[in-house]
């Protein structure tokens, strides 16, 4: 891997296995704390800290289609509702189980739209596969707009955010965490195979949620790019000058500290990969989406893959050169892909979560 880690070097990526103390990780035992690190460097330097979780969440069924998707599966709504400091708050979920398939592997999809299916989530090719689907709207939680009083965002501290307070990305990844919670209630999904899927600043959600809550087993990131998958160091296209500048409230506001000064951070996206080991990652990417870039989302996973050795367990595994359109890496326990085309979360993308999954997880 000469080639890839001269690249990293020359781009001054720091080793995410040197913890704060400047002390080396050298096995799985003492990696626990170095995520405790990370957590918290994500927790107060870029998406804020969230709250602690409701002692409960309740659920409620809104409605049932029995023979949904040509008969293949049960849709139904659901709403969860939980308690916050300023009162109850509820958002609605879809559910979608396969009928042919028993203790059903589960994708929860962050999703950008209330419909299901849409053009980015092909549910009936989904089911087909043998997975479960869970699926929440964004904005559901809170609008994707740069104020603080709507939904979920108005029920705790609202539009007086503490400068490490959480942005709307932890907003929305704590609320995929909700989601689990009722999810660990359904006997008929198999509570060993669920991952958290989101695209682009869902893709950022996704991977966020994952590294927070260890009940999923992987997290799927399509085309996060900045901020998200993506190294910071020497990234092309969207760099964090951009990201808080038309979308500040995504983050927490320490993160504005961090402009045209990527090189002095003391971490960078690899680091958020690494949180979630020994469990699964995937990360997809597009030669056409410059602003994600995929040459950096696809270093970050090597960057991130000497974490899994201190469990004994590769991380991606790859020829020593970058990736070509039509690459698909499936090896280790990080996967990628490097498909043709722009920013879109596609039925290829789709397919290349369930062929990782049923190659880790069956």
């Amino acid at each position: 891997m000469e080639e890839l880690r001269s690249i990293l070097k020359m781009r001054n990526v720091p080793n995410v296995l040197k913890d704060q103390n400047s002390t080396v990780i050298k096995d799985d035992k003492t990696w626990s704390s170095r995520i405790r690190e990370i957590v918290e460097i994500f927790g107060s330097q870029v998406y804020g800290y969230s709250p602690p979780a409701p002692s409960k969440v309740s659920s409620k069924l809104v409605k049932e289609d029995k023979d949904a998707f040509a008969g293949k599966a049960v849709h139904s709504v659901i709403d969860l509702s939980f308690d916050t400091p300023r009162g109850e708050f509820s958002f609605p979920v879809n559910l979608v189980m396969p009928k042919a398939v028993s203790k059903t592997p589960l994708f929860l999809h962050i999703a950008f739209s209330p419909n299901v299916p849409d053009k980015y989530f092909p549910v009936e090719e989904i089911i087909d596969g043998g997975f479960a689907m869970a699926s929440f709207y964004y904005e559901d939680i809170t609008k994707d707009k740069d104020e603080f009083e709507s939904g979920l965002a108005g029920m705790y501290s609202g539009a007086n955010r503490k400068p490490d307070e959480w942005g709307k990305i932890s907003m929305w990844a704590w609320s995929a965490q909700r989601v689990m919670d009722f999810i660990q209630t359904l006997e008929e999904v198999d509570k060993a195979r669920i991952a958290v899927v989101g695209h682009s600043r869902l893709g950022k959600t996704a991977l966020w949620c994952a590294v927070q809550d260890e009940r999923f087993v992987m997290g799927i990131s399509n085309e996060s790019g900045c901020s998200g998958a993506a190294i910071s160091r020497g990234k092309k296209g969207e760099r964090i000058r951009d990201i808080v500048t038309t979308f500040p409230y995504w983050f927490c506001e320490n993160y504005r500290e961090y402009v045209d000064r990527e090189d002095k951070m003391p971490f960078d996206q690899h680091f958020l990969i690494s949180a979630i080991a020994p469990r699964y990652v995937y990360v997809s990417s597009a030669i056409g989406d410059e602003w994600a870039d995929p040459e950096s989302e696809f270093l970050s996973c090597v960057a991130a893959s000497d974490v899994y050795e201190l469990f004994g367990a590769k991380g991606l595994v790859t020829e020593d050169r970058l990736p070509e359109v039509g690459t698909k890496l499936h090896e280790g326990h990080i996967g990628y892909h490097l498909r043709g085309g722009t920013h879109y979360l596609s039925r290829y993308d789709w397919q290349g979560f369930m062929e990782f999954m049923r190659r880790k997880l069956y």
